[in-house]
C-alpha cells in the first residue's frame, strides 16, 4: 500500500512539475514577444503622442517579463528554444503594424492582448485544481492577465477597430500568437 502511495504521489508530483514548467515556459516567451512588440511600436511611434501611452504598456511588460526571467530561475525551466525568433519577429510585428499607422499598431495591440487574456484565464482555470501548490504562480498571472486586459482597452479606446483592414489584421495577429502559444509549451 505505501508502495503504490509513493507511485502516485509520484506521479501527481511530477504532473505538476510538467504544468509548471510549460506554464513559465510558454508565459515566459510571450512576455518576451510583447516586450518587443512594444519595442518596435516605441522604434516608430516613440515620439509622436501615442508615444506616452505605448511606453506604459511596454513598462508593464518589461516587468512581466523580468518576473518570467525570474520564475524561469526559480523552477529551472528550460525557455523555449524559439527565443530569439520570437525576439525578432516581435520586433518586426511591433513596427510593421506601427508603420501602418497608431491605429494599426493598436489594433496589434488588441489582437495580442486578447490571445493573452484568453490564455492566462485558460491557465488560471487549470492551476486551480490545485490552489495551494500554486499561489504564487496564480497571483502573477491573474495581475498580469488583468494589465493585459487594461492594454486591450486602451487599444480599443485609442482607435484599434478603426484600423484599415481591422478584421483581417487582427485575425492574423491572433492566429500568429496562437501559433506562437502552442510551439513554445513544447519546444
Amino acid at each position: 500500500m505505501l508502495r503504490k502511495n509513493i507511485f502516485t504521489y509520484t506521479q501527481v508530483r511530477n504532473a505538476s512539475n510538467k504544468l509548471i514548467d510549460e506554464i513559465v515556459r510558454v508565459d515566459h516567451a510571450g512576455e518576451l514577444g510583447a516586450d518587443r512588440i512594444y519595442a518596435g511600436q516605441m522604434a516608430v511611434l516613440g515620439s509622436t503622442s501615442k508615444g506616452p501611452l505605448i511606453q506604459h504598456m511596454w513598462d508593464q511588460e518589461k516587468g512581466h517579463r523580468a518576473k518570467f526571467e525570474e520564475l524561469i530561475k526559480k523552477h529551472r525551466v528550460r525557455p523555449t528554444v524559439m527565443t530569439p525568433i520570437w525576439n525578432v519577429a516581435g520586433f518586426m510585428l511591433g513596427a510593421g503594424t506601427a508603420l501602418l499607422g497608431e491605429k494599426a499598431a493598436m489594433a496589434c495591440t488588441v489582437a495580442v492582448e486578447t490571445v493573452i487574456v484568453e490564455h492566462y484565464n485558460d491557465q488560471l482555470r487549470t492551476l486551480l485544481e490545485n490552489p495551494e501548490t500554486n499561489k504564487e504562480l496564480m497571483e502573477v498571472i491573474t495581475k498580469f492577465r488583468d494589465e493585459e486586459q487594461e492594454h486591450h482597452d486602451t487599444g480599443i479606446d485609442h482607435g484599434a477597430e478603426q484600423a484599415p483592414y481591422y478584421k483581417l489584421l487582427s485575425d492574423i495577429i491572433k492566429t500568429g500568437c496562437k501559433t506562437a502559444i502552442a510551439i513554445s509549451k513544447v519546444i
